[in-house]
């Protein structure tokens, strides 16, 4: 079975109005593909979540934290929650923000159970990806971090899980969390430290002690497009994938990665991803998935309703049709119409970022692929 986690009562919840961070992604998803007839079938489910426990919730973040959350939830703010990250723009203080925190931590953790108990062999929370945030502090839109609590109780069941992030913000709260253990391989593709935040993810981290060889991150030039994303990958993400043989794959598609997206500076389409994608299935491994980052709302759902149904099967990877169709044009019938225009850089704009990015791959390659024996 494959599992969309999502249901009306997460969408009752929202960040303040000037935050750039919308939560009705989620349901502009939802709408768009029940609009195509591509949510359910006889093997898509819609699955309900509930949320997680305060006992799921310190798998990873400390009680102190929890309570901290609860109570500026309820409207009681002091001035030393600063200290936790709490009451910056990038993460604001909300009635009912630990409600929603958790509700959306409950998808990830429902999509896991699943996966763990054989009831499932892929799950996708839109809702979820909030991969800035640690054990004591939020950032970056994220308070609790559901993947981290995701690749736990997959980890519990005894399963050796690969965490994939392709948000265009490197998860540093994840990185955090598993930089010392091989159980669970962090792989993060993003635009680099040096123009965004978390300001980190540089090719020699790559995790410590026993850790070391488990954490590699594969950093972007603003601008960077398509072609040059996908030849990384490639050249980086499948040969660990494939060395590495991992039980489950944890799949943050953030589509702040988008030419267009107001806080990001790399110029991808959604093709980049829906031609990845297919090569990660390849795999035949179980996967959660989850939604992250995405500033432009239609933007995001649209690429999240494509890689729905690339998932399920009800389309392929494969570009059919290049340029504007479909959703553009008002008929949500033509499938194909969910893909964006495909943008192409200029010939010496292009060679100085595959230069930067070849330079990038050949790092990494240099200090993690003989730990893997690659």
């Amino acid at each position: 079975m494959k599992a969309f986690i999502h249901s009306p009562d997460i969408e009752r919840y929202h960040y303040p109005p000037e935050c750039p961070f919308k939560t009705e992604r989620a349901g502009m998803t939802r709408s768009l593909l029940v609009s195509m007839n591509s949510l359910t079938n006889s093997d898509c489910k819609e699955v309900a979540p509930v949320p997680a426990t305060e006992k799921e919730l310190e798998f990873f973040h400390t009680r102190a934290y929890l309570s901290v959350l609860k109570r500026v939830s309820a409207g009681t703010i002091k001035s030393d929650d600063l200290f936790l990250g709490l009451g910056t723009d990038e993460t604001p203080i909300f009635r009912d923000l630990y409600l929603y925190a958790a509700l959306a931590a409950g998808a990830t953790l429902a999509g896991a159970k699943l996966i763990a108990n054989g009831k499932a062999d892929l799950a996708f929370n839109p809702s979820g990806g909030y991969h800035h945030a640690y054990p004591e502090k939020a950032g970056g839109f994220c308070y609790i971090n559901d993947i981290v609590l995701g690749c736990m109780v997959l980890k519990k069941a005894g399963m050796k899980v690969l965490c994939l992030d392709l948000d265009a913000h490197q998860g540093n709260g994840t990185q955090f969390a598993f930089y010392q253990d091989p159980s669970v391989f962090t792989i993060s593709l993003h635009e680099t430290g040096k123009t965004l935040y978390p300001w980190i993810g540089f090719e020699e981290e790559i995790g410590d002690g026993k850790g070391k060889g488990f954490n590699a991150n594969l950093p972007f030039p603003a601008g960077t497009d398509d072609d040059t994303y996908c030849w990384a990958f490639n050249e980086i993400v499948l040969p660990l994938i494939s060395a590495y043989n991992p039980d489950a794959i944890v799949l943050e598609l953030g589509m702040d990665v988008l030419a267009g997206d107001p806080l990001t500076h790399l110029r991808l389409t959604n093709n980049a991803f829906a031609d990845l994608l297919p090569d990660i299935l390849r795999f035949g491994k179980p996967m959660l998935v989850a939604g992250g980052g995405g500033y432009h709302a239609e933007n995001t759902a649209r690429a999240w309703a494509l890689l729905w149904r690339i998932l399920c099967g009800m389309e392929s990877g494969t570009d059919e049709q290049m340029g504007m169709g479909g959703v553009f044009l008002g008929s949500s019938e033509w499938a194909s119409g969910l893909r964006d225009m495909r943008l192409y850089s200029q010939p010496e704009e292009r060679e100085k970022l595959f230069a930067s990015v070849k330079e990038s791959v050949a790092k990494l390659k240099s200090v993690l692929f003989p730990l893997h024996h690659i």
